[in-house]
């Protein structure tokens, strides 16, 4: 492979790279200080001049399909509980096709975003869509992105006390086997993956003790990563001392998963001890903050969770929630959230880019990614200021941040461009937002809401 020097960037998130970086054979191989040439031997250079460098941001909560479902009317003002109870039906009615789609546009916008790895957290398994994940796969591979694919479950339906219909639901042994199938057929351990699984059972409103025990079990026995929702409104909390007898910190200490294999979506409505607890157990915390503003779940006290020794990630969330998949705005929004929890001097643009790389890497359990250093896989995006938004800045790292820019100029995964000028040559958008209109139009058929 070709040895590429990303020469004299314009700013770059790293320490001793100020005139860039090399790459070689999927991964990083040197940065290249002030005043310096690369010693190891390159035979390309890329001028790097206009651009801001990051490592590739990291995505740690999302759920692809979701993005069908945007904007829609039955579900819009409403909070958590009431409007998964408005959705659920509509999402009865989704089929594999519809689930290929999604996901390939969910792709397609991060990556476009500067996003290069990304989770998911699928728990939706209606009759006919048995093979999620498989379909998940292959779209992920055909995009280019590193994914960690999470096997998600429900088995806890109305009729159990849970919130979901029994037509989105499984059965413990058909989501354990199925889990465990899962993880043998995709999951690459070590550095460089481009496909891992964890294991994540949706929330305390729609899975069992059982499954959660067991897929504790699963997930020690596997070595791959734990996940759920948790701490995300003040009606989980309520649900969890009424049905359980315990707040949802206290139950997942009971089925074995406070330990740092887990990561949270939310992690809004914790205690301070709660939050000790956590930190000390090293479980780590997803923040969604779009999401979370708009159902109005609530502020995570992501700088507290940070502090007390939970690794901190940033998530775009399912994109009927948040109604966008962008990487790089997640950043702004939480910048802006945590210092109107925290004060402007209590956290600045370095942190919430840290909580998108390396915090997120964490999350997802992996060293090799988040960071641009000499043996880290050679996953960057390169964003340029050259908007009207930008103009006028000083220093160009915070007017990435605080200006607020959307779309990526260049994107690398394992030392390949996916992103060239914006574009990816691989992605039709107009061919792709076509298919996934007529997608949308098919599940809301489906409902009876067309």
């Amino acid at each position: 492979m070709t040895a590429l020097w990303i020469r004299d960037p314009l700013s770059i998130f790293a320490d001793g790279a100020e005139r860039g970086l090399v790459v070689h054979d999927q991964q990083i191989v040197q940065l290249v200080s002030a005043g310096r040439t690369p010693s190891v031997p390159f035979d390309a250079t890329f001028d790097a001049s206009q651009h801001v460098v990051l490592p590739g941001l990291i995505n740690t909560h999302h759920h692809f399909y979701q993005n069908l479902t945007r904007a829609l009317r039955p579900a819009l003002d409403k909070e958590l509980f009431d409007w998964l109870q408005a959705l659920y039906p509509v999402w009865a009615g989704l089929e594999p096709e519809m689930l290929a789609v999604a996901t390939e546009l969910a792709l397609a916008e991060l990556l476009l975003s500067g996003c290069t790895t990304t989770s998911d957290h699928h728990y939706l398994y209606p009759a006919g869509l048995e093979q999620a994940i498989d379909i998940q796969v292959e779209v992920a591979r055909q995009i280019g992105i590193r994914v960690t694919l999470t096997r998600g479950s429900m088995d806890l339906c109305v009729d159990d006390g849970g919130l979901p219909p029994a037509s989105v639901v499984q059965n413990s042994e058909t989501i354990l086997a199925d889990s465990e199938r899962a993880v043998s057929a995709f999951h690459q351990a070590g550095p460089g993956a481009m496909v891992q699984v964890a294991l994540a059972p949706c929330s305390p409103f729609s899975v069992s003790r059982p499954v959660m025990l067991e897929s504790a079990a699963l997930a020690e026995r596997l070595d791959v990563r734990l996940h759920t929702h948790l701490g995300e409104t003040r009606d989980e909390n309520a649900y969890c001392e009424q049905r359980l007898g315990m707040r949802p910190v206290d139950y997942l200490e009971t089925c074995g998963w406070l330990t740092p294999r887990t990561w949270l979506a939310h992690g809004i409505h914790f205690s301070d001890d709660e939050i000790s607890r956590l930190g000390t157990a090293g479980v780590a915390v997803s923040h969604c903050p779009h999401s979370n503003m708009i159902l109005a779940s609530g502020l995570c006290p992501a700088c507290v969770l940070e502090n007390a020794g939970s690794p901190l990630g940033l998530g775009v969330d399912g994109s009927a929630s948040n109604d966008a998949s962008n990487a790089i705005e997640e950043v702004r929004c939480a910048l802006m959230l945590q210092r109107l929890r925290e004060g402007a001097a209590a956290i600045g643009h370095r942190d919430a880019l840290r909580w998108a790389t390396a915090g997120g890497a964490r999350c997802l359990g992996r060293d090799d990614i988040g960071r641009i250093l000499p043996g880290a896989q050679a996953d960057l995006a390169l964003f340029r200021l050259d908007e009207l938004r930008h103009s006028g800045y000083h220093d160009p790292l915070a007017a990435l941040v605080l200006c607020g820019v959307t779309r990526a100029d260049r994107v690398m995964v394992a030392g390949r461009w996916l992103v060239e000028d914006g574009r990816a040559s691989h992605i039709d958008e107009a061919e792709l937002v076509r298919r996934h209109g007529a997608a949308a139009r098919r599940l809301r058929q489906r409902a009876g809401l067309e």
